[in-house]
């Protein structure tokens, strides 16, 4: 069911780990915060017999659209891989956030037809 609320194809992707409906006593609103994972599966055109998974990068905050009048912020984790031989590491590209910003690609073509910019929480 919070496929329906999330970006097209996240899930695909990615996992939720875990979903925690908050209170922001400074700001005096309701949010909500939807942890998420990527899942174990290497980039295409890599070798799965090359790399191996090293855990997680630091979780970066998006924030994504409203749901039900409260904030929403998407925390993704996204996996790491590194060449065992040659230790380089990589990782997946999306295409579906926005390039430099912190919002889904749709939450900022929205934001930029209204003409208002984001409000940066983070």
């Amino acid at each position: 069911m919070i496929d329906l609320f999330l970006p097209k194809d996240l899930l695909s992707h990615f996992s939720v780990t875990d979903v925690q409906p908050l209170c922001e006593v400074k700001l005096k609103r309701d949010i909500f915060h939807i942890y998420l994972e990527e899942k174990n599966s290497l980039p295409s055109g890599y070798n799965i017999s090359e790399y191996e998974s090293k855990g997680f990068y630091k979780a970066k905050v998006i924030q994504d659209f409203p749901i039900r009048g409260k904030a929403v912020y998407l925390i993704i984790k996204r996996r790491r891989w590194r060449n065992k031989k040659t230790k380089k590491e990589i990782k997946s590209d999306y295409s579906f956030i926005a390039v430099g910003s912190k919002l889904t690609e749709e939450l900022a073509d929205f934001l930029k037809g209204t003409g208002r910019e984001p409000n940066r929480y983070y």
